[in-house]
């Protein structure tokens, strides 16, 4: 007898040191299960472990019945459900004679397929609270002793301090793997923004780190999520606001994680920090790039050093040596600084009007312009350099002036769209550049040729277009006031339709008037 006491003592010591320097609490179970069908020498022995429904199965040594192996014991029911409600021993010669427990059919049928007979549960206890029952069983009758009922107990608190460590262990374990990924995150995050990344690169990257998508948002879907800058998960997605302060920036949202534990949910919390503090460095260096464009479109209005001006304009990306169409508009100037800078041009304000020069071969860019602001525009165009920019803005603000008193509003043409009615209605109208732009060819045909079409022109417009009065006034053949008049035509072309043939006495009043 006192060799087998000394027996059992040593089997504990050597139980309690294996116990005490595992870390894996699956290693714990199993080993703590198989001491026991060791020390008493049983032919199962098996473990389970407490859960707010009762006590299920977790670790068998011994067992073959996949049925008992999964069984599930309600509070109170059956040997092991008892030892998990009244956190004391039981034990019976002959489980299925035992009238002490409550037998249910699931269970009885669990040990009868299992084919036990004789068992012993004893409770795992970490102070007053049971976690589980260990148990030692036979498959034929059998007492169990005080003794052996002190040994499995004596193993049991062993255990229940041995999974208490390896839970803490664990615990500890996973919190130092979520202090360094934290850790890692607030790196990668701190790197894009010192070099200067974008909301959409934080995004990619916190994704990465979470195992999900991130998408950036212009706003959040409800009022909750706005409410105080926490996470909230909304049909699988988790939505976190992007807030500078009290100002709402937009949001941002997760998908793939919707099991998104504390750590990692603070850390999407946090990105949505380093998202808020990225767009409010884009918005303050965009004022700032902005306010430079503003100045400079100034600038070059007023004339300044063209030379300086190139130079100024290559420090924020604007080459004004490339062709560029000069836009006056009566849009806001914030819409037209946004729209000027995505499109690497200027826009400053001017009087009560917005100015744009845009990089463009196409004066179609007004109409665009038009369209973004809301606003009437007046083109011209395209023209490169400082100085030809400033001469631009003069005939797309007289263009924009035609337009309003047309009551064209929220339209955009230039000074060719509209005609002799730019002429008529602009202010300081460029009446010697009309006359060239409707006349042209046939003014240079004269002066080259020593010709008189132009003459040919006034005497058959003042006899009211009547060829027969139109040769006793020049003194003509009929045929050659004909030829004279189809060469003009072959210079400008079909100057005879209504619309061109009101231009084409208006230059020649003009011209007349002009000497």
């Amino acid at each position: 007898m006192t060799r087998r006491r000394e027996a059992e003592l040593a089997a504990l010591f050597e139980t309690a040191s294996e116990l005490a320097g595992m870390r894996d609490p699956d290693a714990v179970l199993r080993s703590i299960v198989r001491r026991a069908r060791t020390l008493l020498g049983t032919d199962v022995s098996y473990l389970s472990m407490n859960d707010p429904a009762g006590t299920y199965m977790r670790v068998t040594d011994g067992s073959f019945s996949p049925l008992f192996q999964k069984v599930r014991l309600g509070l109170g029911e059956g040997l092991g459900g008892l030892v998990a409600q009244t956190a004391r021993p039981y034990a019976t010669a002959d489980y299925f004679a035992d009238a002490r427990f409550n037998h249910t059919n699931p269970i009885d049928s669990a040990v009868h397929d299992e084919g036990l007979t004789a068992i012993l549960g004893v409770p795992l206890k970490l102070d007053s609270k049971v976690i589980g029952v260990l148990y030692a069983a036979d498959r034929t009758s059998r007492e169990f002793p005080a003794e052996e009922v002190a040994l499995l107990q004596s193993l049991a608190d062993h255990a229940a301090i041995a999974i208490d460590t390896a839970s803490l262990f664990a615990t500890i374990q996973s919190h130092n793997e979520a202090m360094k990924r934290a850790e890692e995150a607030h790196d990668r995050l701190t790197d894009l923004v010192l070099r200067g990344g974008s909301s959409a690169d934080v995004a990619a990257a916190v994704g990465e780190l979470l195992g999900g998508q991130v998408e950036v948002l212009d706003t959040v879907p409800t009022p909750a999520v706005r409410a105080n800058g926490r996470a909230v998960l909304l049909d699988d997605v988790w939505v976190c606001a992007v807030l500078a302060g009290s100002e709402l920036l937009g949001g941002i949202a997760l998908t793939g994680c919707p099991d998104l534990p504390n750590v990692d949910r603070r850390l999407f919390e946090r990105s949505a920090v380093v998202t808020a503090l990225l767009l409010l460095l884009r918005r303050t260096v965009a004022e700032a790039e902005n306010k430079v464009r503003g100045e400079l479109i100034t600038d070059i209005l007023d004339g300044r050093d063209a030379a300086g001006l190139l130079a100024r304009a290559r420090r924020v990306g604007v080459e004004l040596s490339d062709p560029h169409v000069v836009l006056v508009a009566d849009g806001n100037l914030s819409g037209a600084t946004h729209y000027a800078s995505v499109h690497r041009g200027l826009a400053g304000s001017r009087d009560r009007d917005v100015v744009l020069a845009l990089p463009s071969r196409s004066t179609d860019v007004a109409r665009e312009v038009a369209k973004a602001l809301d606003a009437t525009v007046g083109a011209c165009g395209p023209v490169a350099g400082p100085v030809a920019i400033a001469a631009a803005y003069e005939e797309a603000r007289r263009c924009l002036k035609a337009l309003r008193q047309l009551g064209r509003e929220k339209d955009a043409a230039t000074m060719d769209d509209l005609g002799f009615v730019g002429v008529l209605l602009g202010d300081r109208a460029d009446v010697s550049g009309y006359v060239r732009s409707v006349l042209g060819p046939v003014l240079d045909y004269d002066s080259e040729r020593g010709t008189e079409l132009v003459h040919t022109l006034e005497v058959y417009f003042r006899c009211g277009a009547n060829l027969s009065r139109a040769k006793a006034e020049l003194h003509l053949h009929v045929n050659t006031v004909t030829q004279r008049l189809d060469r003009v035509t072959s210079l400008l072309g079909d100057w005879q339709s209504p619309d061109r043939v009101l231009e084409v006495q208006l230059a020649l009043r003009l011209l007349r008037l002009t000497g």
